[in-house]
């Protein structure tokens, strides 16, 4: 290895990721990051951090490459991992790019030119057409691209002529936000679909190995949830075909270092076709590494340094099952739609604090163990905004086959709290278990047609809501003695009744007595349960508490702000606050449909603005359109009316539940 120090052009869970193997090797780690970043978790595991105003900023990233003395630079995923602009500056700056080459990236990273360049070599692709022949397509369903970037961003599925305008424009908007470039393609939509990803490996020297497949069939809104590693539909025949096509495509461009080539499968037939090539490593990277015994980012490193592969074709074993779970900054139960706030509490499965992941590759453990790794980027106190991905960490697990590899992933996510913010962890139990999961009967639309069943929005439990009123119960309320909740009376104690907000209304629970000593709760049915709540002490920094009623415990992950309380419990989490007397009936927004008022559903920029004060307007009509981590949602108006107030502006950021517009009915003007 011919490099001491390596800067990492990337933030959050991946720069950890890759932090990491660089500390295992010896070779100095260091770290770029924002003003706004200062604190953040990659920033304090790097051995050296320097400061550049954006992530974006090619000469920013490069000088403090320089400054710091770095032989290379690892761009990990995103930003820019796939421009061939900033490998050309990093290797004119006298830097290694630990990547492909610049002709290599252009090549694929252009979906019309990648699907001309491995078709000329012999690989099946997907039936398309490239502009000016999109608004003459007529074979429905299809699948519009852009030509550019990947992730899923801008792409739009079309059933009928008369959807492909609106469909055009939305894709076109998309694709020039995210990646500067509105070209797009279309192509034909296969009916229930796999995507199967090979995983490859080529040196500078001629080597070209692929290391088996990833499922990753289980998406929403083309964004992927879970990937495992081996796929349960693909044969050894099969796995050979796809890897030597992934092997001649990667070839066709002279590709080195890791890259992943995507392929879309009929489930029924089996038939395989290229859809693109991701020219960096993947966000799934670790399910191929726990079936390999590999580290990929070591691999990465050393090719780059000119060495060859260790090892060829013959050599890649599979062995066992792994699966890996992408948490999110999102909620479900509205929409999928991005969250934000500080983490007051975390803990991560493998570790009681959540500072040390699992093993960072482990195939095969001896004994059979499931293994369970976290990548992740979260730190205790640490901020979640609306200005990168909303991807927080990734929860991995390995077992000797895949049944006992979803029971650990499952077990795993239960594990998992970060009390501050809403994430997709109950989403992600709930979709882990669900049959034809289990089953390995994938899709690429399966999520979207079970969502029903896996988005329940049943409000809080009343046992959670017990025992948020047990622990506001159990506080001092002042030094008066007076003052103490046990509710004293002469004869017998009274009910205090506690009234807690949450996101779904406001809900009132009864209790008597000391909580920490004996006390009762009134149940749904009117009925006085015993109950009890004590504080588990013993792990340094543990915030747990138990709380037993009627006889039955459960253990909660705790944190109080002043009125507000926070409980975690089996991958789930509440937020409950306090209402006193006099605060209004409702949440911010919660009567937004009723009263006209049209808000933010989350925290990001107003992109358009599509009325003006004074305009007549429909229930159900497009008003405003917000955007955040390169999503996009369209408000629309509560009622009928007229819009009296238009607080929105095109480029200006919005917290979640700012007021957008007021719509008035007709009469009341």
């Amino acid at each position: 290895m011919v490099f001491d120090r390596v800067l990492i052009a990337n933030r959050g869970e991946i720069a950890v990721r890759i932090a990491r193997t660089l500390r295992a090797l010896g070779i100095t780690s260091v770290a770029v990051h924002t003003p706004s970043d200062a604190e953040a978790r990659h920033v304090r595991e790097a051995d050296i951090a320097l400061q550049v105003p954006k992530y974006l900023d090619i000469e920013a990233i490069i000088g403090a490459a320089r400054a710091a003395g770095a032989q290379a630079v690892h761009p990990g995923y995103g930003f820019l991992a796939e421009n061939p602009e900033f490998a050309r500056r990093c290797v004119a700056a006298g830097l290694v790019f630990v990547g492909p080459p610049a002709a290599a990236i252009e090549a694929m990273g252009d979906k019309i030119r990648a699907k001309a360049t491995v078709s000329a070599a012999g690989v099946s692709v997907v039936p398309g057409a490239t502009e000016p022949g999109l608004e003459a397509w007529t074979d429905f369903p299809a699948l519009i691209k852009p030509s550019a970037g990947g992730g899923g961003k801008g792409m739009v599925l079309v059933r009928s002529a008369a959807e492909l305008p609106g469909a055009i424009e939305s894709a076109r908007r998309t694709a020039l936000a995210a990646f500067g470039d509105g070209t797009l393609l279309i192509e034909r939509y296969v009916e229930r679909p796999r995507h199967i990803e090979i995983q490859v490996m080529a040196d500078a020297h001629g080597g070209v190995v692929h290391l088996g497949e990833r499922e990753c069939s289980l998406q929403r809104r083309h964004q992927k949830i879970i990937e495992e590693a081996p796929s349960p539909f693909v044969t050894p025949e099969t796995r050979a075909g796809m890897g030597a096509a992934a092997v001649e495509a990667a070839r066709a461009v002279g590709y080195v270092g890791a890259g992943t080539v995507e392929f879309i499968v009929d489930g029924t037939t089996g038939a395989y076709h290229f859809m693109e090539m991701n020219t960096r490593l993947q966000v799934e990277h670790p399910v191929t590494e726990l079936v390999t015994g590999l580290d990929l980012v070591e691999l990465q490193l050393r090719v780059a340094a000119g060495e060859r592969l260790p090892f060829g074709q013959d050599d890649v074993r599979l062995g066992g099952h792994a699966v890996e779970a992408r948490v999110y900054a999102e909620d479900p139960a509205r929409g999928f739609l991005p969250t934000g706030g500080r983490v007051l509490v975390l803990r991560e499965p493998g570790d009681d604090t959540g500072a040390t992941p699992g093993p960072l590759t482990a195939a095969r453990p001896h004994g059979g163990r499931a293994v369970v790794r976290v990548d992740s980027g979260l730190a205790e106190g640490g901020t979640v905004g609306s200005a990168y991905d909303p991807m927080l960490s990734k929860v991995i697990a390995w077992a000797p086959d895949r049944d006992a590899a979803l029971r650990a992933l499952d077990r795993a996510l239960a594990d998992t709290a970060v009390l501050g913010v809403v994430t997709n962890v109950p989403f992600l139990r709930t979709l882990v278990a669900h049959p034809a999961v289990r089953a390995g009967d994938l899709d690429t639309g399966l999520v979207e047609r079970v969502l029903p069943e896996l988005v329940g929005d049943d409000g809080v439990p009343w046992d959670v809501l017990a025992a948020a009123a047990l622990v506001f119960h159990a506080l001092p309320q002042g030094d008066d003695p007076w003052e103490v909740t046990d509710g004293w009376r002469v004869g017998a104690p009274a009910w205090t009744t506690w009234r807690l907000e949450s996101r779904d209304g406001v809900h009132e629970v009864r209790v008597r007595g000391l909580p920490e000593e004996a006390a009762e709760v009134l149940d749904d049915d009117g009925r006085p349960r015993p109950a009890r709540i004590r504080t588990r002490r013993g792990v340094p920094g543990e915030r747990s508490l138990g709380v037993t009623i009627g006889g039955r415990t459960e253990n909660y992950l705790f944190v109080r702000r002043a009125d507000t309380l926070w409980l975690g419990r089996d991958g789930a989490s509440w937020q409950l606050t306090r209402h006193r007397i006099g605060d209004p009936g409702d949440r911010p927004g919660a009567a937004a449909a009723g009263d006209g008022v049209v808000r933010s559903p989350m925290p990001g920029t107003v992109l358009l603005v599509k009325a003006e004060p004074g305009d007549r307007v429909s229930e159900g009509q497009p008003l405003i359109v917000v955007e955040a981590m390169k999503m996009e949602h369209t408000v629309t108006a509560p009622r009928d009316g007229i819009v009296s107030e238009l607080t929105a502006r095109a480029g200006r950021p919005v917290d979640m539940d700012a007021v957008l517009a007021v719509i008035t009915a007709e009469e009341a003007t």
